[in-house]
């Protein structure tokens, strides 16, 4: 008889043994197809999110590792050229770059936006302010990457960034405020101030700095939520972050880095001349002005390559960070959960193949003189194994296709009960609700732990179908290793005897 044939009756004959070897593979089957799966929906959810927040780099200070440094007598602050910018910036990881000079002025007849304006809560502190953000490249890198929409007027042009012409783009909320409009002459009347002895701030000098507005943004990454929250309904401390936000993007002015330095440079030379005495920690000097670059990725994929990459480059107390990096700071309980079901995943992989191996073993040991009659009757040993294969792929692939069903759904719950559980859940509360900061370089988000959590899905996908189809089918092979020895080591005389 064909030894196909063979291990299709031996199936059907020893329902016993074809029920137990079916059982264990299933309920081994099951654990490793939970931990897959939630193994892969965490991973996913890092995919998914890290995407969402884009492939943005930028290179900074990195006060929080070098304190001790900052704190020593002898610092002396090496700045960022140019020059390294630029080479960083011909990383095959990057698809394009800017780099800016950035400034905050305060104002007297120019209004900046205010709290008032997004919420009816007069007890806000409020600063009459602008941030100043230089920009090298002419489309504005914030417009380009959809973190503000330019929804009258232009960006700037080439000559405008070569030249350094007083051009600025500013925000809907400042023009209404002031009454602007895209063609409109703003002056900036930039003041300077020092603390008394006393402790209050006098006005020192004025500077008033003409420029032409070319253009007029909306924020599109911070949603406005004008007067809500004022009943104490749903989540007023996160609309009191969301509001903050607003107004901070609101009163952020873009104009070309030439301009921005050259601003820079009349109010310190002013302020030198009005107030002498602090002459010694302000500087005119080009080069020691800092820059903040900032590098878009082909994909955000390649952020951590670009990081290898560029930080052996950099000068010592400079780091790379990306906007990925949100996701680390705030998805704890999500790298958890992975760690977890991979040490799961190894534990029951091994398991299986220790379990399936002794049971398929003992079973052999049953069947010895059934395999030694093959033997003496002439039939290959590589038959007689075939036959052994075929059994145990026939069993454990109906037990895994089960399996493959119910442990989807054990991973969902288990999974669910750890995300909700103490272990899991302690540090999230702590980040739950809370804006990240990244930097005004890398844009501001609204992203918590519960936008992480309400991500996380455990789906019956191809990805996790071949994946445990594949993980499962080989374990369950290598099992066979120690009963197929076995085979080998049978003497057919022996055992007729």
């Amino acid at each position: 008889m064909n030894f196909v044939k063979r291990a299709l009756y031996s199936v059907a004959r020893r329902k016993g043994k074809s029920i137990l070897l079916f059982a264990v593979i299933f309920i081994l089957g099951n654990v490793i197809a939970g931990a897959i799966a939630i193994q892969q929906s965490t991973q996913n959810v890092e995919k998914n999110i890290k995407k969402e927040l884009g492939g943005l780099a930028s290179i900074e200070i990195d006060y929080e590792n070098n304190q001790d440094a900052f704190m020593s007598e002898d610092f002396k602050m090496e700045f960022l050229s140019e020059d390294l910018i630029k080479q960083v910036g011909e990383s095959p990881y990057v698809k394009y770059y800017d780099y800016n000079i950035t400034s905050w002025i305060e104002t007297k007849t120019l209004k900046a936006a205010t709290m008032e304006d997004f919420s009816n809560d007069e007890s806000y502190i409020t600063s009459q302010g602008f941030n100043i953000k230089g920009s090298n490249l002419p489309g504005i890198l914030d417009a380009e990457e959809k973190i503000i929409n330019v929804t009258e007027g232009k960006t700037f042009t080439q000559e405008d960034i070569t030249k350094g012409n007083n051009v600025a783009v500013i925000s809907s909320k400042v023009a209404e405020k002031n009454g602007l409009s895209v063609g409109d002459q703003m002056i900036i009347d930039q003041i300077g101030t020092q603390y008394t002895k006393e402790g209050t701030m006098n006005e020192v000098f004025k500077i008033d700095i003409p420029v032409e507005i070319i253009g007029i943004f909306e924020p599109t990454t911070v949603e406005l939520e004008e007067n809500k929250g004022n009943d104490g309904s749903t989540a007023a401390a996160s609309d009191s972050e969301n509001q903050y936000l607003s107004m901070e993007k609101m009163n952020t002015m873009y104009m070309p880095n030439k301009t921005v330095l050259e601003m820079n440079k009349t109010y310190t030379e002013k302020y030198i001349e009005k107030v002498p005495e602090e002459a010694e920690f302000l500087t005119t000097n080009e080069d020691e002005y800092y820059y903040t670059p900032v590098y878009v990725m082909n994909n955000a994929d390649e952020v951590e390559a670009f990081k290898e990459e560029t930080q052996p480059l950099l000068p010592e107390l400079y780091t790379v960070r990306a906007s990925t990096d949100q996701y680390d700071q705030i998805a704890g309980s999500m790298g958890s959960l992975s760690k977890i079901s991979g040490y799961v995943v190894t534990i029951a992989v091994a398991a299986a193949l220790l379990i399936i191996s002794l049971v398929v073993l003992l079973f052999m040991r049953d069947r010895k003189h059934e395999l030694g009659i093959y033997l003496s009757l002439g039939d290959k040993r590589g038959h007689v194994m075939g036959q052994i294969i075929i059994e145990m792929v026939i069993i454990s692939g109906i037990a895994l296709i089960l399996s493959l069903l119910t442990g989807n759904f054990l991973g969902k719950v288990v999974s669910d009960a750890l995300l909700n559980s103490d272990m899991l859940s302690t540090a999230d509360t702590m980040m739950d609700g809370m804006v990240y900061y990244g930097g005004d370089s890398l844009g501001t988000t609204n992203l918590t732990n519960t936008d992480v959590m309400n991500s996380y899905k455990v789906e019956f996908s191809l990805g996790y179908i071949v994946t445990y189809l594949v993980v499962g089918m080989t374990t369950t092979l290598l099992s066979a290793v120690i009963p197929l020895l076995y085979i080998l080591r049978l003497d057919p005389k022996k055992i007729m005897m």
